[in-house]
């Protein structure tokens, strides 16, 4: 749950008319090195999911504006995308709109032993987060020693 670095924060506000004037809502941005190549990726979602034409629009517009105010001094890969069904959850609301559904928690250190819980989400409040695990125990993280929370996937 880590705050947005320099260029994420110069992206942001061109990036954020741009998904509210298409109806949609920005899950995650991040800016990030792999290899040799340095990636803009931009995560979306809308009720009922995106399909690959929300995706192409919110790309096109996007790298007209950044062409325009070329905020970015790398050379980088342009991507967008749905945040898939393993979905992050970072704000907020996110916590409030998925509580009762059953996530997954990385820790960036060991909390009895472990740094992975997966349970139910009870919900966010004053930077704790609580889940409540398949035999019924009630978890509590700090939100600083939360690497990751994502939806969990299960089959």
């Amino acid at each position: 749950m880590a705050k947005p670095n320099n260029t994420e924060a110069k992206v942001l506000p061109i990036l954020e008319p741009i998904i509210a004037e298409k109806g949609l809502e920005l899950v995650d941005l991040e800016f990030v090195k792999e290899g040799v190549n340095w990636y803009l990726r931009v995560y979306i979602d809308k009720d009922g999911g995106v399909n690959i034409d929300d995706c192409e629009a919110v790309s096109r517009a996007l790298e007209v504006k950044l062409d325009e105010k070329d905020p970015i001094e790398q050379t980088y890969i342009l991507e967008v995308s749905s945040p898939g069904i393993d979905r992050p959850l970072k704000k907020d609301a996110d916590f409030v709109k998925y509580q009762g559904e059953i996530i997954d928690v990385k820790l960036y250190k060991a909390q009895d032993g472990s740094k992975q819980y997966q349970g139910r989400l009870l919900g966010l409040e004053n930077g704790v987060l609580s889940i409540e695990e398949e035999n019924g125990n009630v978890v509590k993280f700090e939100q600083k020693d939360i690497a990751s929370v994502r939806l969990a996937v299960i089959f």
